[in-house]
């Protein structure tokens, strides 16, 4: 497997992973969610507002600031 994606790729990955949850889940949130991320025509997402928050999400990624441990908060 290829260790390297683009941008677009990977955003393609999360949302072929999110189709999925939705098809196992049918929740109407994810299934919101999905109509936003779709892409239109020229290759913008439904709602430009999603590139922005990936691309941010992305660069987070990248700095090493997205805590990928189980946080379970303390009743």
């Amino acid at each position: 497997m290829q260790d390297k994606i683009t941008i677009k790729e990977a955003y393609a990955a999360m949302y072929a992973y999110l189709k999925r949850l939705y098809e196992v889940t049918g929740s109407n949130d994810l299934g919101g969610f999905l109509g936003s991320m779709s892409l239109l025509e020229d290759g913008t997402p439904a709602d430009p507002g999603v590139w922005d928050d990936w691309l941010r999400a992305v660069q987070q990624a990248k700095h090493g600031q997205v805590d990928l441990t189980l946080g379970i908060p303390d009743e």
